[in-house]
């Protein structure tokens, strides 16, 4: 895997938590009133923290595995805003969710880190993406948080613009 791509899995669960720190409190559950030209799903702050930890976990793993282990998998894509309803993402404590999303992101980098060039050419089938290899589901991750960090800074564009608003 080109290094890159590794540090920059690596370092975004830091990433994450800053980003997430730059809400104010009093924002991390509120939602703009239109979520038009949001770069990530239209998640409050609390909300996308949960959702990268359960990609991570549900999603990534899942497909890594079972590009791994079977031959050329059909790997499904995940509801994320069913998801976020089934597991109360706005009641969410964001340390735990920091706590778990650290481990999983280590768990996903140990994985990357000790595969054969062999092992990042398998394939797999990805509802939504077509064909790839486990190289781009790698790729692709990392695209997703990336997505997140955006969205983050979106949200905080759409908090400022309702403090001028405010301020009239």
């Amino acid at each position: 895997m080109n290094p890159i791509t590794l540090n920059t899995l690596e370092a975004f669960p830091q990433q994450l938590e800053a980003h997430y720190a730059a809400i104010p409190a009093g924002f991390r559950h509120w939602s703009p009133s239109s979520w038009e030209g949001v770069p990530s799903e239209p998640f409050t702050a609390i909300e996308q923290i949960c959702h990268v930890r359960d990609i991570e976990i549900d999603g990534y793993h899942v497909r890594f595995q079972r590009t791994l282990d079977e031959f050329k998998p059909m790997l499904v894509s995940i509801d994320g805003e069913a998801l976020a309803k089934e597991r109360s993402y706005a009641t969410a404590n964001a340390d735990e969710v920091f706590v778990a999303f650290r481990e999983a992101r280590a768990k996903t980098i140990a994985l990357i880190s000790g595969l054969s060039q062999e092992q990042f050419n398998r394939t797999a089938e990805f509802e939504g993406y077509g064909p790839l290899s486990l190289r781009s589901l790698v790729h692709y991750l990392c695209s997703h948080d990336q997505q997140h960090l955006a969205g983050l800074q979106w949200l905080l564009g759409k908090i400022e613009a309702s403090r001028v608003q405010l301020r009239g």
